[in-house]
């Protein structure tokens, strides 16, 4: 199985399998060839904690290589801690 990892600002290690991407891509095909993009997204992009999960994160960042109706790739993350 193919797992892409990175790590982002803060430190944290995010891995992206690729049943994973495909699921997003089933439901987002502008994301089609973005894939090193939202890998981005996750290393540099700003992120959000969720109000009702502290676990749950939305990494924003803008892609200018989107389709002109979208701006940022948004990436949701849940961290699990051993």
């Amino acid at each position: 199985m193919t797992k892409w990892a990175v790590q982002d600002r803060w430190g944290n290690e995010i891995y992206l399998t690729e049943e994973r991407w495909q699921h997003i891509l089933n439901r987002h095909e502008e994301l089609t060839g973005l894939l090193d993009a939202t890998l981005e997204t996750l290393r540099r992009g700003r992120r959000r904690q969720e109000s009702l999960d502290p676990n749950r994160y939305r990494y924003r960042r803008l892609c200018a290589a989107l389709p002109p109706e979208f701006s940022h790739i948004v990436v949701a993350v849940v961290f699990r801690y051993k």
